[in-house]
């Protein structure tokens, strides 16, 4: 598989599918992985794979490389492997598509961890202060959990992605874009931090449109998010890990609690499909076949 070959596919993603550059950069990886694999079995190219040649890739990823892959990330690679080769047939550079059947590892079903209201609520109020670190920590926390974002849309806000007092513009994976409305306790969070902490953390650092900003004056960065949350949740006597997927799964797992609709949630979270959606569905139904067992008279 020559470098050529995985460079064209790799400007398809980024330029006609649009994915994220953190996206293409784990294709690139992956992609890479493939393609010594190939030429330390003397593959000249792309038209000379066979599905045997598959089937061994997928035996080195399990078995034989060191250190071995997890699941999860043989999936990935496979995955990647699989759309190059796609990507190759529709490009009649090969004739057949010698992936087409190339099956990853199945998955266990991992269910998100979502804390309690009680929980977040502490959290929450962990952040509270009048120092300007504690204010934007406070709308960054508030603003996590009343909308559901990923830390990486968060920390990439502009306080022009305010569009109005109810609602923030959101950009998702592949800088899709989606309207999210904002509570009242994140709104008061975010018009205090905006009133009371950023112009002081701005006059620190070259001007920026971003909205959280860290103590420099530059944009807020994802550590810096993540080193928020953390210690946040050991002022609060959280034990249980904390990051900021957990608001996100907090977030969803509370909204279906209280009676939303999957896909009103799908929208929110921005999941392109609604089957990635509904794994929070399995949360909440175990809550209740928990409380089923523990109240009724004749459940055991």
């Amino acid at each position: 598989m020559t470098d050529r070959v995985i460079d064209d596919y790799l400007r398809h993603l980024a330029v006609e599918r649009g994915l994220a550059r953190n996206t293409v950069a784990s294709y690139t990886r992956d992609l890479g992985l493939y393609r010594d694999f190939l030429r330390e079995r003397g593959i000249p190219g792309p038209a000379a794979v066979t599905e045997r040649d598959l089937g061994d890739f997928t035996r080195f990823l399990v078995a034989e490389r060191q250190p071995p892959l997890a699941t999860a990330s043989v999936a990935r690679v496979l995955s990647a492997v699989r759309g190059l080769h796609r990507f190759l047939l529709e490009e009649g550079v090969v004739e057949t598509d010698v992936a087409r059947e190339v099956a990853p590892p199945k998955l266990p079903k991992r269910l998100p961890k979502a804390i309690p209201v009680a929980s977040v609520e502490a959290l929450l109020a962990a952040t509270d202060g009048e120092a300007p670190d504690r204010l934007r920590d406070k709308a960054l926390l508030e603003l996590l959990y009343a909308t559901g974002a990923r830390v990486s849309e968060a920390v990439g806000l502009n306080v022009d992605d305010l569009v109005d007092d109810e609602v923030v513009r959101l950009f998702g994976k592949g800088g899709k874009q989606r309207i999210v409305p904002v509570g009242s306790y994140a709104r008061a969070a975010i018009d205090a931090y905006l009133v009371r902490a950023r112009p002081l953390l701005s006059s620190r650092g070259r001007a920026t449109p971003a909205l959280f900003l860290g103590v420099r004056g530059g944009r807020l960065s994802r550590q810096a998010a993540w080193e928020a949350i953390r210690q946040a949740a050991e002022r609060a006597g959280i034990e249980a890990s904390i990051s900021p997927h957990t608001l996100r799964h907090s977030f969803a797992t509370h909204l279906l609690e209280g009676g939303a609709d999957v896909r009103v949630v799908q929208e929110l979270l921005g999941h392109a499909s609604v089957a990635t959606t509904q794994i929070y569905t399995l949360v909440t139904a175990d809550t209740l076949r928990e409380m089923y067992t523990q109240a009724h008279p004749r459940a055991r």
